[in-house]
């Protein structure tokens, strides 16, 4: 697994996209007190339901992993030139 250039900002960007589209898709809102494991987590499995990214193999679900996932997803979404993908 090859690491992004700036996948932390890209990761807080997948999660803040991510929570929209979860709202969006009928889930309420995360709380505050959720944490950021639980946020991926509960995001990368939408994802994966969505058919929006390809699973991870069952021995590969770890929270690195889900993480990485999450943000070469959201390098996909972003448009050409975009900060974070400089």
């Amino acid at each position: 697994m090859k690491k992004l250039k700036n996948e932390a900002g890209l990761l807080k960007k997948a999660i803040e996209v991510g929570e929209k589209y979860a709202i969006n898709r009928g889930y309420k809102e995360f709380s505050g007190t959720n944490s950021s494991k639980e946020k991926v987590e509960s995001l990368y499995r939408l994802l994966v339901h969505d058919k929006l990214i390809q699973p991870l193999a069952k021995d590969q679900e770890k929270q690195v992993n889900m993480k990485h996932k999450l943000a070469i997803w959201i390098s996909k979404q972003l448009p050409e030139g975009h900060e974070l993908l400089k």
